[in-house]
């Protein structure tokens, strides 16, 4: 998909395809961040096909925060 294509599935509702406007908001999932919702039913309504991908991205964003180490760990490393 091109940025386009992406950035307008940013501003919908993953499940029911609703657009982002002035009085609807849209929230991330909170796991993952990868998709948006206009409400809790929509969300678990699309629960079942979103789950895979979102543990997926979950594990990813845990690995990265698990793996990132602060600059000042090399002091005083043996060289």
């Amino acid at each position: 998909a091109n940025n386009i294509e992406t950035d307008a599935a940013d501003m919908c509702c993953a499940s029911c395809g609703i657009a982002e406007v002035d009085d609807i908001e849209l929230k991330n999932c909170d796991a993952c961040d990868l998709v948006r919702y206009c409400s809790e039913k929509c969300q678990q309504d699309h629960r079942p096909n979103h789950e895979a991908m979102c543990k997926k991205r979950v594990a990813v964003l845990r690995d990265e925060i698990l793996f990132r180490q602060p600059e000042s760990s090399y002091v005083g490393d043996c060289p």
